[in-house]
């Protein structure tokens, strides 16, 4: 048998980590032996971990630590990162580590770096003249950059082992687990929901919401549309369907092609949202719409107002699609990047498709709250890696106005 010590610390009891590191191994056809092990007896405390790690090999050896690095497990005895220069634009060494979203550091020359840009799926790249780490698609890789292979120098904190201050606003959230749940109280969510965008806006923070077209046919488009009058949102993401059909409620009072008012299918209702394209397009685009007082209210007219950045990415069966849609998926996936960059809080409100691409660019430690009637989504945000998700079960528009109605409550009471 081949032997490497290993070391974790944090939170490893409350989190289950600690089992979860012993339950790997056992389960990988490994071995272990704890040679140290303290226990932090406050919050404020981590815990220590060593232990002795038994393969039958060095492959075996390097499996198993390849598959605790998520739970937080680094080598003893670190050696410097292994960099190698890639070869070629796009493709990289067979070995190249690929990051997680927990927040990463990398061993190099008797430091450890911090990893910058943290997101899952990514090459982890050393820049040389900002002697600096950060994480790299591989398809953004060139010639010439000096990339991390190996994982034995690299050491990832995963947000349950994390140390919470005192001060931490993470407590607000602990109403809500990462378990999905229809019997949860939305009252509540409301309250904590609303607490903390009241803290993020007071701190000047970032809060990113993430939109699908169901929030415009639930009657909810107006109270986001309120919600960023007020400054509660940085940052506005979503598709070509969510802005084409707010786009119609504005000009003809249907979302796909039913009056919201009386619920009735609106006659030759089918074409307004085509009708409503067609508007913007003889206009050059929104902002200009809202320029010549063709668009003078709605949710896109509030995002252009607030000058947030926004993006709204294209797809296969987008029709038009508006002037402002980025159909090139690779320029959309950076635009949402740049846009997540830096946030507080991330809101998914019923979209599947983009909260699952938002959810694979954000690092684990934002908090993420997932809003949708249906608890599969939730689901398969945790299952893709965003386990950081937590799950509200619930109509989005009614979400939506019971949370305006709870921001405007706590403005006048203030």
């Amino acid at each position: 048998m081949k032997t490497r010590m290993l070391q974790a610390e944090g939170h490893l009891i409350d989190s289950g980590l600690l089992s979860t590191i012993l339950n790997t191994i056992l389960a990988k056809d490994g071995d272990y032996r704890i040679t140290s092990f303290s226990v932090g007896k406050t919050p404020q405390e981590i815990s220590h971990l060593e232990i002795e790690l038994s393969g039958k090999d060095d492959e075996h050896l390097e499996t198993l630590i390849r598959t605790l690095k998520p739970s937080g497990v680094f080598e003893k005895s670190v050696p410097s990162a292994n960099l190698v220069i890639v070869e070629q634009d796009r493709y990289a060494p067979n070995d190249f580590y690929s990051s997680s979203n927990h927040r990463t550091e990398v061993y190099y020359q008797s430091a450890w770096y911090a990893v910058g840009h943290q997101r899952m799926d990514a090459a982890i790249v050393y820049d040389q003249s900002k002697d600096s780490f950060s994480c790299k698609k591989l398809r953004d890789l060139k010639k010439g950059d000096s990339i991390v292979c190996g994982n034995e120098s690299i050491r990832v904190y995963p947000v349950e082992a994390e140390i919470r201050s005192p001060k931490d606003s993470a407590p607000q959230f602990a109403f809500m687990t990462n378990d999905v749940s229809s019997e949860r109280s939305v009252d509540i969510a409301v309250d904590k929901l609303a607490s903390e965008l009241l803290r993020i806006r007071a701190k000047k923070g970032k809060t990113v919401v993430v939109c699908g077209p169901v929030v415009v046919h639930t009657g909810g488009s107006a109270a986001l549309a309120s919600l960023i009058r007020q400054g509660y949102v940085q940052g506005f993401l979503g598709g070509n369907a969510v802005a084409v059909h707010d786009l119609e409620v504005q000009f003809f009072g249907t979302s796909l092609g039913v009056d919201l008012k009386t619920g009735i299918v609106a006659e030759h209702g089918h074409s307004h949202h085509m009708r409503s394209i067609n508007t913007i397009h003889g206009c050059g685009s929104i902002k200009a719409a809202i320029e010549q007082g063709v668009l003078t209210s709605g949710l896109m007219y509030s995002v252009e107002k607030a000058a947030i950045p926004y993006c709204l990415a294209g797809s296969i069966r987008d029709d038009g699609p508006l002037p402002e849609t980025v159909n090139d998926m690779i320029e959309a996936q950076r635009q949402y990047a740049e846009i997540i960059d830096g946030a507080d809080l991330i809101i998914m409100l019923s979209t599947m498709l983009h909260s699952i691409g938002v959810g694979n660019m954000t690092p684990s430690w934002v908090k993420t709250v997932c809003i949708d009637i249906n608890p599969a989504v939730v689901t398969k945000l945790t299952d893709r890696g965003s386990g950081q998700a937590i799950g509200i079960v619930s109509d989005v528009g009614f979400f939506l106005r019971a949370l305006e109605a709870r921001l405007q409550e706590t403005s006048i009471g203030r």
